[in-house]
C-alpha cells in the first residue's frame, strides 16, 4: 500500500474517531443537524383545542427557524404525542419521549393533572421541562431546576379576578372547579386571595376531568345566590355549566375562568350564552397586530401553518418556540445543564413581551390582564368589570 494511501487511511480513521467520540458523548437529541424536542399534549377529546393551539403555535415560529437555516445549523425537530389530557397517557408519553427518541427537552406540555404526573420524571432525569401551558404553584414554589414556566400563575389571575370582583363591591363569589390538581391550584388561589381580605367563598362545586357532568355542581352553586362565580376548568364543561345557569337562575352572576380554558374556543363553545364572560389572559392579545410579536404570529402561522386558527393558545405556543430558540442560539455548548444556565440568564424583549429568568426565579412573565366574550363569539380586551356587556336586558 503506497504513502498516500496509507496518509489517506489514517486521516480518514482519525475524522471517523473524532466524529464518533463526539456524537457518543453529545447530549441525547442533539447531532450535528437537529436539536429533538418533545411534546405530550391534548390532541384530541375536551381540550383538544389547548393542546392543538399549543403545539400548531410553536410550530410556526419553529418552521420560521427552520426555514433560516436552524439555530447555528441545527434545525429543530418537535415530536408530538396526544395524551387526552390524562395523566397516565403522558407518563407513557414522556417515557417514549425520553427512552426511546431520546429528546434534549420537554415543550409546552398542555396542563396541571398531566405536569404533576411527569415532575418526578423531570427532577429523576434532570431534562429541561420548558413553557407549560398551567399556572401551577408547584411548577414554580419551590423552584425546580429543569422547570421553565413563562405564563403567570393561578395564583396571580385569580388574586387579580378577587381585587377587581371586590373593587366593583362584588362579595358574593363562589367557584367551579375541575377536581383535580388544576381546579384544586385555583380553588386555593381564590381561597388565599379572600383570606387576604379576611373572607370566604361563598359557595363551591366540582366536577370530573373530562366529562361534562356539572348538573349537580348547578344545583350547589345556584342555590347560594353568588354575584360572581369563577371557574377553574376546561372549556367544554364550564360552557354547559353556564348555559345551564343562566337558563336557571334568578339573579345576574358574572362568570369568570383562568386562561387555560381556552378563551376561543370557550366562547366558540358558548354561542349566544357568552355574552360578558370574563377569561383571564397571560400572553398579549393576539388579534392586536400593533404589537410586534402580535403581528410576527400571525405572519408566520399564515406562511407555515395555514389551517390553524389564530388564538391565545397559539399565541402562548409562539411565546414558548421564540423564548426557546432565544436560550439555544445564546448557548456554547450543546447541553441539559448548560441550558439550564442559559436560561437562568435569559432577559429578552420578544417583541412587546418580556421574558425574563434568573436563578432564584424560572418564571419568565407575570402579566395578567382581562378579556371579555362578546357578540358573535368576540373577544375583546377590558380594563375593569364596569366594561363588561350584559347579558340579561
Amino acid at each position: 500500500m503506497g504513502k498516500f494511501k496509507c496518509r489517506l487511511l489514517l486521516v480518514s480513521f482519525f475524522c471517523l474517531a473524532f466524529f464518533a467520540a463526539n456524537y457518543l458523548s453529545a447530549e441525547d437529541g442533539i447531532t450535528y443537524n437537529r436539536i429533538i424536542i418533545g411534546q405530550s399534549c391534548a390532541l384530541n377529546g375536551p381540550a383538544k383545542a389547548l393542546g392543538q393551539g399549543m403545539r400548531d403555535g410553536a410550530l410556526a415560529y419553529f418552521k420560521h427557524i427552520n426555514a433560516e437555516g436552524g439555530i447555528k445549523g441545527k434545525k429543530i425537530k418537535l415530536i408530538t404525542y396526544d395524551d387526552g389530557y390524562e395523566p397516565e397517557a403522558c407518563v407513557l408519553n414522556t417515557e417514549q419521549l425520553i427512552e426511546e427518541d431520546r429528546v434534549f427537552l420537554l415543550f409546552g406540555y398542555v396542563g396541571t393533572p398531566t405536569s404533576k404526573a411527569v415532575l418526578d420524571i423531570i427532577k429523576k432525569t434532570k431534562i429541561p421541562y420548558f413553557a407549560p401551558f398551567t399556572g401551577a404553584e408547584f411548577l414554580r414554589n419551590p423552584l425546580t431546576p429543569e422547570v421553565f414556566n413563562i405564563r403567570a400563575s393561578y395564583y396571580q389571575e385569580t388574586e387579580a379576578m378577587v381585587e377587581n370582583l371586590l373593587m366593583n363591591n362584588l362579595k358574593r363569589i363562589a367557584v367551579l372547579y375541575q377536581d383535580d390538581s388544576y381546579g384544586k391550584a385555583g380553588l386555593k388561589g381564590v381561597t388565599i386571595a379572600l383570606q387576604k381580605r379576611k373572607m370566604k367563598i361563598l359557595s363551591k362545586a366540582s366536577y370530573e376531568r373530562n366529562t361534562l357532568d356539572v348538573e349537580n355542581a348547578v344545583s350547589a352553586i345556584a342555590i347560594s345566590s353568588p354575584n360572581a362565580i369563577i371557574m377553574i376548568g376546561a372549556y367544554e364543561p364550564c360552557s354547559k355549566f353556564i348555559r345551564l345557569m343562566r337558563d336557571s337562575i334568578k339573579s345576574r352572576p358574572i362568570f369568570l375562568n383562568v386562561s387555560f380554558v381556552g378563551a376561543d374556543a370557550f366562547a366558540e363553545t358558548l354561542a349566544n350564552k357568552g355574552l360578558g364572560v370574563v377569561v383571564t389572559q397571560v400572553v398579549p392579545y393576539p388579534f392586536d397586530k400593533r404589537v410586534p410579536i402580535v403581528e410576527e404570529y400571525h405572519r408566520l402561522t399564515k406562511k407555515y401553518i395555514v389551517d390553524s386558527k389564530i388564538s391565545f393558545m397559539g399565541m402562548e405556543g409562539f411565546i414558548a418556540a421564540k423564548a426557546l430558540c432565544k436560550i439555544l442560539e445564546k448557548m456554547k455548548n450543546y447541553t441539559r445543564a448548560d441550558f439550564i444556565r442559559t436560561a437562568e440568564s435569559l432577559h429578552e424583549s420578544l417583541g412587546g413581551f418580556k421574558v425574563q429568568f434568573s436563578p432564584k426565579s424560572h418564571q419568565g412573565s407575570d402579566l395578567v390582564h382581562f378579556t371579555q366574550i362578546g357578540p358573535g363569539g368576540s373577544i375583546s380586551n377590558i380594563d375593569n368589570l364596569n366594561q363588561l356587556y350584559k347579558y340579561w336586558d
